[in-house]
């Protein structure tokens, strides 16, 4: 394996994190892939010349979750005694759910091939996903008498409804990209070698609006999956009056006035 279990690309306000242990097929234990996001999403969260990341496996797979192998070794978390146990997921896959949920950019994944367990949960973690013709993702926890402890329950729920996230679920079934599209796991699927441009053209897209307004629209929908309307408006109001006093507004206006390109700069 690379020392470098995560690579990061940083250009035109774009991100791009790639799983880096194409050998075992990118699995997030066995490894410091962990830590690795973790410091990585850190990194990215807090550089205001990123708008938009792009998350992706070095190929053949996306991720393959948890290294099935490891959960034979006594001294994996999968072995200790259960408040022990507990406390491992706690500090550390649990982790991932909660920084990629509190990141203020929008976050799309770019999955290049299978996407199993865990890494089936990293993708529905992020806002979007663009499949190769070559993803398959597997919600296979149950295959292996477990449950997803990562908090994929919880996204796949809100991702794809309750009845659709069950049938994964309790099936524990792979699902091919072209299924993947039509229950809606996906948003689009791609040819293999067209992906990441196709990726990076997406996030173009994003790249290009006011910074400061993309990370605020990010927080207010991520307000909206908690808060009832009256509160949900309150933050609303509250928000657009402070996009109402950046530069960036100020200069999308006059540019709309001026039929000229906007010239944002992050103020």
């Amino acid at each position: 394996m690379s020392k470098h279990p995560v690579l990061l690309e940083i250009s035109d306000r774009i991100a791009t994190v790639t799983l880096n242990d194409p050998e075992r097929r990118n699995p997030v234990t066995g490894n410091d892939m962990i830590a690795a996001l973790l410091e990585t999403f850190a990194k990215v969260q807090a550089d205001p010349q990123v708008s938009v990341m792009i998350m992706t496996g070095a190929d053949p797979a996306f991720c393959a979750g948890g290294d099935i192998k490891e959960m034979n070794d006594p001294d994996s978390v999968f072995r200790k005694e259960p408040l022990a146990a507990a406390q491992s997921y706690v500090d550390g896959v649990q982790r991932l759910p909660l920084a990629l949920y509190n990141m203020d950019i929008p976050t799309i994944a770019a999955v290049n091939g299978p996407a199993v367990g865990a890494g089936c949960d990293l993708t529905m973690m992020c806002d979007m996903r663009i499949a190769s013709e070559r993803a398959k993702f597997g919600e296979v926890f149950l295959n292996l008498g477990i449950i997803p402890g990562d908090a994929g329950s919880w996204f796949l729920l809100r991702r794809l409804g309750h009845q659709k996230a069950a049938d994964l679920t309790f099936s524990g079934r792979m699902v091919e990209a072209e299924e993947a599209l039509e229950l809606g796991m996906v948003l689009e699927l791609v040819p293999h070698e067209e992906l990441m441009a196709r990726a990076r053209e997406r996030a173009a897209v994003i790249a290009a609006k006011p910074p400061r307004a993309v990370r605020v629209a990010k927080r207010l929908m991520r307000n909206a999956e908690r808060m009832d309307l009256p509160d949900f408006l309150n933050s609303a109001a509250a928000y657009q009056a402070l996009m109402h006093q950046t530069e960036d507004h100020h200069e999308a206006v006059a540019a709309f006035v001026e039929k000229r390109k906007p010239n944002f700069t992050g103020r």
